[in-house]
Order: structure tokens, then C-alpha cells, then sequence
């Protein structure tokens, strides 16, 4: 039985076919989660089995599984890596802030939340605001970025134009580029 249909059937209640999902999923989910992971430099705290695993739980433990076929699960399930990853990231920032304890004054030392972490967040954020203005293009990145997809399968996943994709792309990614480094366009590189 092909994911699509393992999908549907799991919406509608059958727990075999979310048994046979699994196995059928885990190495394209591995190789979404490494390809995420690839991005943080430093030390991880996260595995590639870890994101698999947390990303799978959120996506079956959802009311609805993302059924609509294949490519919109692996979507989903970049999307669910993505949330889980800034959830990592929030949460090491603030066990490096001190986690609520009173702040000890060391001499003016400051202990900041690595560069990574603050990358992902940064990225998060201006994805959000992305989001807030043009949903297209923020999926496009989402897609593109996080779960890896060709600009075919991202057409296919938001049933527009691989050209409107490629156009999306260009446009979301200038935009972040200018929103995450506070750049003013006419200074940017063409």
C-alpha cells in the first residue's frame, strides 16, 4: 500500500494502517530531520532520531493526519521539525539565560544564546511575519528550505506553477535576506 493511501486510512481510524505507515515513512523523515539538522553548527541537542521520532508523535497525534498525499505529509512533517527545532532553540536560550534564577553579576560577562540558535530564531521570526503577509511565499520557504523539496513538489504541494514557485522563491528569499539583516534593498547585492 502506497503513503497516500496508508494516510487516508489512518484518518479514518484504522490503526494498522499507522503501523504500516511508519516503516515506510522513517528514512525519508531521517533524511528530512538530518538535512534540518545539518544547518546547526555546535552541538546539538537533538538527534536525527530524536527530530524523527518528536515529529512523527506531533503529526499522528494530530486531529488530522496530513493526508492529501505523499508530498503534503513530508511537508507537514518539515513544518512540525521546524516548530519542534525553534522549541529546542527557545528552550536552550533560556537554560543559558538562567531559566528564570536570579542573574549572579559576573563582572559585566555576559552568556548569550549561541549563533545558531539565534539564526533559527531570527529565521522563525521573519518567517512569521512573512507569514502574516503572503502565506504562499512563507510555504514556499518552508517547503523549499526545510523539507527539501524540489520546485516540482512544491508546485505540486501548493497547486501552483513550478514557474510561480521559482518567482515565490526568489522573492521570499530576498525578502528574508532583507528582513533578517535589517539591509536596506538598494544596498543588497543584485
Amino acid at each position: 500500500m502506497d503513503v497516500t493511501r496508508l494516510l487516508q486510512a489512518a484518518n479514518r481510524g484504522d490503526e494498522k494502517a499507522l503501523e504500516e505507515l511508519a516503516p515506510l515513512v522513517y528514512d525519508e523523515l531521517r533524511w528530512l530531520a538530518h538535512r534540518q539538522l545539518q544547518q546547526e553548527y555546535g552541538p546539538r541537542t537533538l538527534s536525527t532520531t530524536a527530530l524523527v521520532h518528536e515529529a512523527y508523535l506531533k503529526l499522528v497525534n494530530a486531529p488530522n493526519l496530513p493526508a492529501q498525499n505523499r508530498r503534503h505529509f513530508y511537508a507537514s512533517a518539515a513544518k512540525a521539525m521546524r516548530h519542534i527545532m525553534i522549541s529546542e532553540a527557545r528552550r536552550r536560550g533560556a537554560a543559558k539565560r538562567g531559566s528564570g534564577v536570579a542573574a549572579l553579576a559576573l563582572d559585566n560577562a555576559e552568556v548569550s544564546i549561541d549563533e545558531v540558535s539565534a539564526e533559527l530564531l531570527s529565521l522563525d521570526a521573519a518567517l512569521t511575519r512573512l507569514e502574516s503577509q503572503d502565506e504562499r511565499l512563507a510555504r514556499v520557504v518552508e517547503y523549499r528550505f526545510f523539507a527539501g523539496l524540489t520546485v516540482d513538489e512544491t508546485a505540486e504541494v501548493i497547486e501552483v506553477s513550478p514557474r510561480t514557485v521559482k518567482r515565490d522563491w526568489r522573492l521570499a528569499r530576498a525578502w528574508l535576506f532583507r528582513e533578517m539583516n535589517d539591509t536596506p534593498p538598494e544596498a543588497q547585492p543584485a
